[in-house]
């Protein structure tokens, strides 16, 4: 099954992929993850990718498109795969659809904005460690400090709050739009997010037997 996940920043996307894997036994592919791995494996398209990223620039589309075309060619996508953060635009999923790649399914996370930016500016991670907390769901046995290396408890630069709503008005005038471009193809699943996680990964696996 070739599958698509969609989804605002925070609205748990990456756990959600992560379930589907387990069960399809599919590859669960991140854009992040496969130019990383393009970057240290020296392929042609990591090098375009690191010229933009050496020179402060975002990747451009035909580069991230080509990079998603080398990773979906390998053999461990041939029973399938589920694509996390790509395609982003209109112009990238209209170029999946140019590589000849029929999607299955698309499966779009949804949160309000509310819950997401709570969610986010709650979540506290280790400066040494990395061990991630949340002041609400996960909460450390002491305030401010990691309970695994006793390090120190921040806020990511990416989950202040001001940064969340910037995330979250790109999302909305950039990605969001694919939902009516995949509904009209009628393979568009909205699955409403809950509160306990595993109250949305069932939502999930039912929305691909829809």
């Amino acid at each position: 099954m070739k599958l698509i996940l969609l989804g605002a920043p925070g609205a748990g996307k990456g756990t959600q992929a992560e379930v589907i894997c387990n069960a399809l036994n599919i590859p669960a592919i991140s854009t992040g993850n496969i130019i990383r791995e393009a970057l240290r494996l020296g392929t042609e398209m990591g090098l375009k990718a690191k010229s933009f990223m050496d020179a402060g620039q975002l990747v451009p589309d035909d580069v991230v498109i080509g990079i998603i075309k080398e990773r979906l060619a390998k053999d461990d996508c041939a029973n399938g795969f589920i694509l996390d953060g790509f395609p982003r635009t209109i112009p990238q999923a209209e170029a999946l659809d140019a590589m000849g790649i029929i999607i299955d399914k698309v499966i779009d996370i949804e949160v309000p904005d509310e819950k997401i930016a709570a969610r986010m500016s709650g979540r506290r991670v280790c400066k040494d460690c990395g061990a991630s907390y949340h002041l609400e769901y996960k909460t450390p046995e002491s305030e401010g400090v990691c309970d695994a290396c006793s390090g120190e408890l921040v806020q990511r630069k990416d989950d202040a709050p001001e940064t969340v709503l910037d995330r979250l008005a790109v999302y909305h005038e950039q990605t969001e739009p694919l939902k009516e471009f995949y509904s009209k193809k009628g393979i568009l699943r909205i699955v409403e997010g809950q509160e306990e996680i595993a109250d949305t990964s069932a939502l999930t696996l039912k929305a691909l037997e829809d």
